[in-house]
């Protein structure tokens, strides 16, 4: 049950949306987030989002963006200012985050064979502040900077700031109840549009009416790590067929689909995922992927249905790995 609207107030637009969701419905996935405020409470049982965006704020095509979202387990605050500048300049957005998240990607504990994980007692409280710079878009690629301010404070199931997980081990690099650092992140990205579609950072071969894609992702991190820093692998967006495949230092994921259109609105498709931590696991601190159970590598197979529709697409899987099958 819940409701959508959309109010506009003066040059300001306002998108507001709440939904009311029964505790079954959490009980089924993953227990909520309880904090000390609103444990228990109605509030525990909505989902929503409030979205207010200002274009001219001060008279200058000045942008202001406010966003606020609350799931069952997470929240998340957001506000923008941008002001524009020539097109052969770089692009200047401030920002300020405050975000609560579970850490089910690091500290979660495989159930059901790695389809699903369930909370390992640890939750991240995120507030951070900077400036995003996004470089003047030349031929096919494009390059984004930021610069921010982020302090990371491991929060308990019942609102508790705490400095060690369920088992003694840390959760910060400091060893204190905080982490607290300036990040400096640059983007690169080729991008190549034709006849055929769009694609960015992806191999596409079209044999008409199939289409293959592959994606090749990866990483690594140099210097000393909190847990929560690691490269965690597995789930929809990762290695489908698995709730949690492992947490390492370095990572590397591969994605193939090979889908064919049915009709103008129904496409099926089948895949094949693989993923794997390249045994680093073991120099995270603490080795939460050891602990926690999971395999350190994965390979993820099966097929769906992808819908077309006004509200976006959905989908229908049906998902294999080597210890189960999950429909």
């Amino acid at each position: 049950m819940g409701a959508q609207t959309s109010i506009q107030a003066g040059n300001a637009k306002i998108d507001f949306n709440v939904d009311f969701t029964h505790k079954l419905c959490a009980a089924l996935i993953l227990h909520p987030f309880r904090n000390v405020v609103d444990g228990g409470s109605l509030l525990s049982l909505v989902i929503g989002s409030l979205c207010i965006k200002h274009p001219n704020l001060f008279g200058k095509s000045e942008k202001l963006d406010f966003s606020w979202d609350k799931g069952l387990c997470d929240s998340n605050i957001l506000i923008g200012y941008c002001k524009p500048r020539p097109e052969w300049l770089s692009q200047h957005a401030f920002f300020i985050q405050h975000s609560v998240s579970p850490g089910f990607a690091v500290h979660g504990i495989p159930h059901d064979n790695f389809s699903r994980s369930a909370r390992g007692g640890v939750n991240l409280c995120r507030l951070s502040a900077g400036v995003d710079l996004c470089e003047p878009a030349s031929s096919s690629w494009t390059s984004k900077t930021c610069i921010k301010f982020e302090q990371i404070r491991p929060l308990s199931d019942d609102g508790q700031s705490i400095s060690r997980d369920l088992q003694g081990f840390p959760v910060t690099s400091s060893g204190g109840y905080h982490d607290s650092m300036v990040i400096l992140k640059q983007e690169s990205q080729y991008a190549s549009a034709n006849d055929h579609g769009f694609y960015v950072g992806s191999t596409s071969c079209s044999l008409s009416p199939l289409l293959s894609l592959t994606f090749l992702t990866g990483g690594s991190v140099v210097g000393n790590i909190a847990p929560y820093q690691a490269f965690s692998i597995g789930g929809p967006g990762s290695v489908r067929g698995y709730g949690d495949v492992g947490t390492g230092r370095s990572c590397v994921v591969a994605n193939n689909e090979l889908t064919l259109p049915l009709n103008k609105t129904v496409d099926g498709f089948v895949f094949l995922d693989f993923g794997s931590d390249l045994g680093t696991g073991r120099h995270v601190p603490g080795n939460p992927g050891l602990r926690y159970g999971k395999p350190g590598s994965g390979t993820g197979f099966g097929y769906g249905i992808r819908f077309k529709s006004q509200f976006g697409h959905l989908y229908n899987l049906c998902f294999f790995n080597i210890y189960s099958i999950i429909c």
